[in-house]
């Protein structure tokens, strides 16, 4: 788990944003649009070090690494830079869980007393597959802080979790959890007669040609390790920006390391998933398909982390989506790799900045290839806005109301926007730098939600960056009068008369 155990860096982040603009990477490829796209996002972001790897059609297209690896010594970021993927190790133990079906030595869908002695007997029913989707209701290993229980002592931890209730009936919700991971480690343990560790080295990352890739942990000397940095604070489990970049360690115990723990870099990453779609790894295609089929709630429904994952299949998170579904490991806030089956597209990006979360750019990353997928074009909008969305450009925006309700005859029950999604619009033109488009959607989410706290927040966030001061602070006051726990609210009208 992510500890602060650190020093601030001598050296401010911001005067090191501007000196690493040359790329540090392979001196064949040409600085391209995606290039530019992401030396933007690395300084919007403050990123120190970011590797990049796209697999196209089973080939790997495009490699690049860019910043710096090492803050503290300068030292640039290569190929070879080795990067802590933190939770996307699981979609190792999905893979590794396959195989021993494969091998005839366990069934997903077999509880789990089945092949472990000693559980409490709530847990008994709980199975395989509901441990990989994270919806077992089992209580968690790690604490608010992320910290295992038990100071990280095997015994200790597995003493205390046994001892907590379940948090809820296994397949009621999405809960993500590590004891169920914990617990896969000894099933693979038991069925392999090796230590998961090697199981997944030898099956795995041996078969894949991953020669710098393992397991391991800040303890460990790591050749081309790439330093750890955060700005994050972890307050009673809520993680809040201090702006402050520091060096975080990481310490992930031997029985933990299903849930956390892997090193790698791109290139590797990118083979292995190159090795897995060609039946390298899982001989069945049907495997495969399984490893990436998001797992249904009791309610049939998907459950995970948000709205872009959300569903999460055996280990892997899922964005189970009508346009390019995608099934993408995320890791420590700052790693992500995206497989887009429908499309033969894999979009691999490793950091090495806790809060960089770079899932929420990835997509855009495939829209090179994908030029529908990309942002611009409006992919990740709901069918309703994007309707919207098509007749507001052809009339620069204006009389969004109207258009609105005139959509709304021509569509009926098939026209919806709702709150989430007009919000989502409003802010997606702002990332866009589109400010006066987002005031006049931002207006709509008014017109249509009057009584919504949060539609008046948005908007007044829109008027402030445009420079309208009177009016934001007029629609601040409103969203406060609607809602007195919108503490946001009161800071930015402080804010705002002050200056």
């Amino acid at each position: 788990m992510t500890k602060n155990l650190t020093k601030q860096l001598l050296i401010t982040f911001i005067a090191i944003t501007f000196s690493y603009a040359p790329v540090a990477a392979q001196s064949h490829l040409t600085s391209d649009s995606i290039d530019v796209f992401l030396k933007y996002k690395m300084q919007q972001l403050r990123i120190p070090a970011l590797q990049l790897a796209i697999v196209s059609k089973g080939e790997l297209v495009k490699l690049n690494s860019y910043g710096m690896s090492n803050l503290e010594n300068s030292i640039p970021a290569t190929d070879e830079s080795m990067f802590s993927i933190n939770s996307c190790t699981k979609s190792f133990v999905g893979v590794a869980i396959l195989q021993l079906q494969e091998d005839g030595k366990l069934n997903i869908n077999d509880p789990i007393s089945k092949y472990l002695d000693s559980l409490p007997e709530v847990w008994k029913e709980v199975t395989i597959k509901q441990i990989l989707a994270c919806n077992s209701g089992l209580p968690n290993i790690i604490d608010e802080y992320e910290n295992v229980l038990g100071a990280g002592n095997e015994s200790a931890a597995w003493a205390k979790v046994k001892m907590l209730p379940m948090e809820f009936k296994p397949g009621e919700r999405f809960s993500y959890n590590q004891t169920g991971y914990v617990i896969l480690g000894m099933i693979i343990n038991k069925l392999s007669g090796v230590h998961f560790t090697k199981f997944i080295e030898d099956r795995q990352f041996s078969t894949a040609g991953m020669k710098l890739t393992r397991f391991g942990d800040s303890h460990d000397i790591i050749p081309h390790s790439a330093g750890s940095y955060s700005t994050l604070n972890n307050i009673n489990g809520n993680w809040t920006s201090s702006g402050d970049l520091k060096i975080v360690y990481a310490e992930f115990p031997q029985f933990f390391r299903t849930a956390s723990s892997i090193i790698s870099n791109a290139r590797e990453i990118a083979q292995w998933i190159i090795a897995l779609q060609h039946g390298k790894i899982l001989k069945q295609k049907s495997s495969l398909e399984l490893l990436w089929a998001f797992v249904p709630l009791n309610n049939g429904k998907p459950g995970g982390f948000n709205k872009l994952l959300n569903g999460y299949a055996l280990g892997w998170p899922v964005a189970v989506r009508d346009e390019h579904p995608a099934a993408g490991p995320v890791g420590g806030m700052r790693t992500c790799y995206f497989v887009y089956p429908k499309d033969d597209l894999s979009v691999i990006i490793l950091t090495n900045l806790q809060g960089a979360n770079p899932e929420y750019f990835i997509d855009e990353i495939a829209g090179y290839y994908i030029p529908d997928m990309k942002e611009s074009n409006g992919f990740g909008l709901s069918s309703s806005v994007k309707k919207l969305r098509a007749v507001l450009i052809k009339q620069q925006y204006n009389d969004a109301l109207k258009t609105a309700r005139n959509l709304k005859k021509q569509f009926g029950a098939n026209f919806i926007l709702s709150e989430e999604d007009i919000n989502a619009f409003g802010y997606r033109l702002m990332s866009e730098q589109k400010t006066q488009e987002a005031i006049k959607i931002f207006k709509l989410y008014t017109d249509l939600y009057p009584t919504s706290s949060n539609a008046y927040d948005s908007y007044a966030e829109a008027l402030a960056a445009s420079g309208n001061k009177a009016e934001a602070i007029k629609n601040y006051k409103r969203s406060f009068e609607l809602d007195s726990k919108n503490t946001n609210a009161l800071q930015q009208i402080k804010k705002l008369e002050n200056i």
